[in-house]
Parts: C-alpha cells; sequence; structure tokens
C-alpha cells in the first residue's frame, strides 16, 4: 500500500491575502486557484521545489470557523517546514519581518526556529542534519 497527505487545510480570512503571504513572504508556489463560487475558492499552495504536501487555503465561512484562524492546535506548532539552507530562509523571514518566536538553535538533528505565520499558525523552519 501506498499513501501520503496530499493537502492540508488550513483557515484563512482572505484568498488574495493569504495567496500574497504564501507567496511573496515564504516563497511557495501557487499550485492552483480556481473559483467554485461567488464565496469559494480552490486555492493550494505548496513549498518551492518539492514534492511535498500541498495547503489548502479554506476561507473561513462562518463564526466557528473564524475563531480557529491562527489557532487550528491550541498553539502549538503546527506546520514543519524542511529546507535545504536554513540560512537563506533565516534571512528571508527577518526580511520581510515575520515575527519570530524561538530563535534559531542547532539541535543533534538539525537546526530550527520557530515562526509565526501571518495568521498565527507556529510553524518550525528546519534544516535536517
Amino acid at each position: 500500500m501506498k499513501q501520503k497527505l496530499a493537502h492540508i487545510a488550513i483557515v484563512i480570512d482572505d484568498y488574495d491575502k493569504a495567496i500574497q503571504y504564501y507567496t511573496e513572504v515564504l516563497k511557495f508556489t501557487l499550485v492552483e486557484n480556481t473559483r467554485l463560487s461567488d464565496e469559494k475558492r480552490w486555492v493550494l499552495v505548496a513549498p518551492t521545489g518539492g514534492d511535498s504536501c500541498n495547503l489548502l487555503l479554506a476561507k473561513a465561512k462562518n463564526e466557528e470557523q473564524k475563531s480557529r484562524i491562527g489557532n487550528q492546535t491550541g498553539g502549538r506548532v503546527f506546520l514543519f517546514l524542511h529546507t535545504d539552507d536554513f540560512n537563506r530562509d533565516h534571512k528571508n523571514l527577518l526580511e520581510n519581518k515575520v515575527k519570530i518566536i524561538r530563535e534559531p538553535v542547532v539541535e543533534e538533528w538539525g537546526k530550527v526556529l520557530v515562526f509565526e505565520d501571518l495568521y498565527g499558525n507556529l510553524w518550525d523552519l528546519i534544516e535536517p542534519a
């Protein structure tokens, strides 16, 4: 049997603002942006240069969903972004004024820092050893 995660939904408040953040600030690739109705789009972004799981940017449609924006995991790190060049990506985060929650450290398994995205979701940036 062969399985993989294809998409992870992340609740957002505005499609265009989210697309701009993930593609311009985090340097992700816009994989798909399909209008499904006047209110709903199918928007996928993915880290550049890899065969990885996509993020489905899912616009909140009610108050309960809006209450989850930025806190889908109760304040824990939500997403883990591996990189082949930690210093390049750390510099990019700083240049784009992305909030660093935990400064870089070197562990036996690699370099890591924690940052907060546009919505308050926590991410690990990791360059594996």
